[in-house]
């Protein structure tokens, strides 16, 4: 068998199933979900035939078979002039008719869909920025102008609980939220978008959803009156500071009253860090004692602290972030809530880093919560440079699956510098990616 660089090369006429092959062309230029797979039937070598390709490679230590032996047109001929050295881009023969071909059809209608999730993901990040700045206006302008920032923040709010309650699916995506001016509107909406993705799960009426929309937005409005060295220290804070932290929550409370929001609006904001178990503050109220949006809120803000926290080398993935919660954290949390939380966000959250049973990596960029263990995946091709990176509805391909889940640090160099994952992870909510998946 010919090796070149380690890389083997065969013709097409050598492919069987069990074969894993490296087409050498970009995710436009065939049919199939990755460049880089394994054969599981004969079909897939007749797609392969139909694209045109004369040789590929092929890895042998990932195939579960040898090759087949040359055919009958090339038994005459040295092994090695049948295993030629392929160029750097894969050899193309003369294409099938493009309008009657199935495989060609197939191959546009993937990659139509897949410009449509790109279209849709961009869309996303564009909403999510607008969002941002809505919710920094307001919470910027709330003493000085309180009745117009009040109404900008309820209709940003009843927007996302008619895109949360009002569809038959959703899908939470995960977004840029390095886009916004300030992380602390972004944890806001962070913790806004989630929970009423939660809310939704747990068949909260409309009009406890509107509340718990606008409680989850002003939740930290306190901290505008806590020093910025506290809020921004990344080392941890002493025992005066701590003290002082603590203050935004009875703060957050007295200002909500003060510009016009409901009592029960104000409650919420005053319980946001209360615990379960009787740990939390300004009062030390166990679970029994306290809102049960306050909780609801109380479980966001942790969830989206533990991946976003003010020294970010100290964030955790997604993944790790909800087995730390459940694994450490649970006697903080109204237990219902928290399994409700895994239960839609699934084990593999948007934002998480993972490797697929076909060996390549990607990010989970939208999670059904429907379907939590089939997500939206932006995968590493490394024939697909010239292209938007290739996406991948684990709903509509059985034959991957997600093996594990990574750290950034884990991830080849390549890999890492294709898929960029995100410092500060940010979500928002879509109706079409889920409604495609269904």
């Amino acid at each position: 068998m010919m090796q070149n660089n380690q890389n083997y090369f065969i013709h097409v006429y050598q492919l069987r199933t069990g074969l894993f092959v490296h087409l050498d062309l970009g995710w436009m230029d065939h049919p199939f979900t990755s460049s880089n797979f394994k054969l599981r039937n004969a079909e897939q070598i007749e797609k392969i035939k139909k694209i045109g390709l004369k040789k590929l490679r092929y890895d042998p230590s990932r195939s579960d078979c040898e090759p087949l032996a040359p055919n009958s047109e090339s038994t005459n001929k040295p092994v090695d002039t049948v295993l030629e050295k392929a160029p750097p881009t894969a050899e193309v023969v003369e294409q099938p008719n493009e309008d009657t071909d199935p495989a060609i059809i197939q191959q546009e209608q993937r990659i139509n869909r897949l410009i449509e999730l790109h279209k849709t993901l961009d869309e996303s990040e564009k909403k999510f920025v607008s969002a941002g700045n809505t919710a920094r206006q307001s919470m910027k302008n709330i003493i000085s102008s309180p009745k117009q920032s009040l109404e900008n923040a309820e209709k940003l709010v009843n927007e996302l609980v008619d895109s949360a309650l009002g569809e038959s699916e959703i899908a939470i995506l995960a977004v840029n939220g390095n886009r916004s001016n300030d992380s602390n509107y972004v944890h806001s909406l962070n913790v806004t978008v989630l929970a009423l993705m939660l809310a939704r799960s747990l068949n909260i009426t409309e009009a406890d959803a509107r509340l718990l929309g606008m409680a989850a937005l002003f939740h930290d409005i306190g901290k505008m009156e806590i020093s910025d060295k506290v809020l921004l220290k990344k080392d941890p804070l002493t025992k005066s500071e701590q003290a002082h932290y603590e203050l935004h929550t009875e703060i957050g409370e007295r200002i909500a009253k003060q510009v016009g929001m409901s009592e029960r609006i104000a409650k919420i904001i005053m319980q946001h860090h209360e615990c379960a178990d009787g740990t939390g503050y300004p009062k030390h109220l166990q679970a029994k004692q306290t809102d049960p949006l306050a909780r609801l809120v109380e479980l966001i803000n942790g969830y989206d602290n533990l991946c976003n926290p003010p020294n970010i080398q100290l964030a955790k993935t997604p993944y790790e972030a909800l087995a730390h919660m459940f694994a450490h954290q649970r006697s903080k949390y109204d237990d219902t809530l928290l399994k409700h939380l895994i239960k839609s966000l699934g084990i593999y959250p948007p934002g998480s880093i993972v490797q697929l049973s076909n060996g390549l990596y990607g990010v989970v960029v939208a999670v059904n919560p429907v379907r939590p263990l089939r997500p939206v995946i932006m995968m590493h091709d490394t024939q697909a440079e010239k292209h938007p990176p290739p996406i991948i509805n684990l709903q509509d391909d059985p034959n991957i699956s997600i093996s594990i889940c990574l750290r950034p640090n884990q991830l080849p160099e390549d890999a890492l510098q294709y898929l960029n994952p995100r410092k500060r992870i940010s979500y928002f909510m879509d109706t079409s990616i889920a409604t495609d998946a269904s």
